[in-house]
């Protein structure tokens, strides 16, 4: 799949911001995470100096009084729990919140250790302890205890959701925002290219001469270049077209004479093989000159309609031909358009039409008809026919015809050239041609010109 240059980098700027956002959220999610436990890790150690700083060792072993200074203690299920156990594991003292639930806090810590677990009070229910060892020397008699907190998980886990769903929220509204950004930004970047585009449209369209001065520096070079190139180009087609045209005028005076002197006092043979020569010389001179001046395809021309070209003919032809009263027939598509010269057109049209009158009896047909398109970025290619009633052209003297000077039949008039030009134009412009048998009986000759393929990107 070919892409456009927008489309390519709005798609990489989406993947770089893709990754980049998910690499950000990644690291923020395990930064808020970090933070969180160590948070937790601080609130339970204040909870244990808490514990510990209302413990009294008496008489009877450790007493501390009913109702503590953390409310939650005395509140069965409340999610903090506390218990304080010997060396031995006896429980010395554990919370009221811990009623229903075991106390299976650890009971080894050496004085001063700390120890972070996770315990499952509760079937299903994970809790953060963080335990803490003490040592109490009543007289010479030391008393070791572990001071242990317990909060549920379920309390970090719920931050971490409300941290993550407000962190991918707002990275995912910034990376809309951040998209809308880039698209515009490269829709303006991409502009001078979009409006050279566009200005090479109008110039196929015969709209503009040249592109235009006003391009970023980047480009100025390339529209530059092609417009020197399109110069360069023309220039050179006025050139071989004046060369040439001085070429014909020069020697139609040649010609003349030697006309003159087949004319005049020689026998009537020489007379004969005179007459033969010059009107060789002639159509010789006449073919290569129209075949010199034909100009390469244009690639930039706006598209000539087959209809106004081929009425305007057949108006002229009428005239010429009106001995005959031949009978013209159009079939014209309303699609139908050349992409070319006009001039070329009407040199293609006026020779067979103008073959099809000089052979035909009584009816001339002419149809064009637009080809569909060979796919969404192609416009649709012509076909055009000509027809007549007359003798026709027989299978083996199809490709005599279409050289130079070739001609089926000498009793009409002519030099043999016309489609000789047809065929070299029809070739300039990559089309086929083809001659068979008219249901009309005469000869029919098809032009059938490709669509035209889109630039490569």
């Amino acid at each position: 799949m070919r892409l456009s240059l927008h489309a390519r980098l709005l798609l990489t700027a989406t993947l770089v911001l893709a990754a980049f956002l998910g690499l950000t959220g990644a690291a923020l999610d395990r930064a808020f995470r970090a933070s969180t436990e160590e948070a937790l890790v601080e609130r339970l150690r204040a909870q244990v100096f808490g514990l510990l700083a209302a413990t009294e060792f008496g008489a009877d072993g450790l007493e501390l009084p009913a109702e503590l200074p953390e409310p939650r203690f005395s509140q069965p299920g409340s999610g903090l729990y506390g218990a304080i156990r010997g060396a031995n594991g006896a429980i010395a003292w554990r919370s009221r919140s811990l009623l229903g639930l075991p106390a299976v806090f650890p009971a080894d810590l050496e004085p001063g250790e700390w120890r972070r677990t996770a315990l499952d009070l509760a079937q299903g229910r994970t809790f953060n302890t963080l335990s803490f060892g003490v040592s109490w020397e009543v007289g010479a008699t030391p008393h070791r205890f572990t001071v242990s907190v317990a909060e549920g998980s379920e309390v970090v886990e719920q931050q971490l959701r409300g941290f993550r769903r407000s962190l991918w929220g707002w990275l995912g509204a910034s990376a809309l925002v951040l998209l809308a950004v880039q698209g515009t930004i490269l829709r303006w970047g991409l502009a001078p290219l979009r409006r050279a585009v566009r200005e090479l449209e109008e110039m196929e369209a015969g709209e503009r001469p040249a592109l235009g001065s006003d391009y970023p520096r980047e480009l100025r070079g390339l529209t530059r270049s092609i417009n020197t190139l399109l110069n360069s180009e023309r220039r050179r087609l006025e050139r071989h077209r004046k060369a040439l045209a001085d070429l014909a005028h020069s020697l139609k005076t040649p010609l003349a004479v030697l006309r003159g002197l087949a004319s005049g006092g020689v026998d009537a043979a020489a007379k004969a093989t005179l007459e033969e020569q010059v009107q060789r010389m002639d159509a010789t001179v006449q073919h290569q000159l129209q075949r010199a001046t034909l100009p390469a395809v244009p690639v930039f021309a706006r598209p000539v309609a087959v209809a106004a070209v081929a009425r305007r003919l057949v108006a002229t032809l009428e005239k010429v031909h009106a001995d005959k009263a031949l009978r013209f027939e159009l079939e014209l598509s309303p699609g139908a358009e050349f992409r070319g010269a006009e001039g070329d057109l009407m040199e293609l049209l006026g020779n067979l039409l103008d073959n099809a009158c000089k052979w035909g009896r009584e009816q001339v047909r002419l149809s064009a008809v637009a080809q569909p398109a060979g796919g969404p970025d192609t416009t649709a290619g012509l076909e055009l026919t000509v027809e007549d009633d007359g003798p026709g052209i027989a299978a083996e003297d199809h490709q005599r015809v279409l050289a130079r000077g070739g001609r089926a039949d000498t009793r009409i008039p002519g030099h043999g050239i016309g489609l000789a030009v047809v065929a070299d134009l029809a070739e300039a412009y990559g089309a086929t041609l083809a001659i068979d048998r008219s249901p009309l009986g005469g000869a029919r000759v098809r032009l059938r010109f490709p669509a035209p393929r889109p630039q490569p990107e």
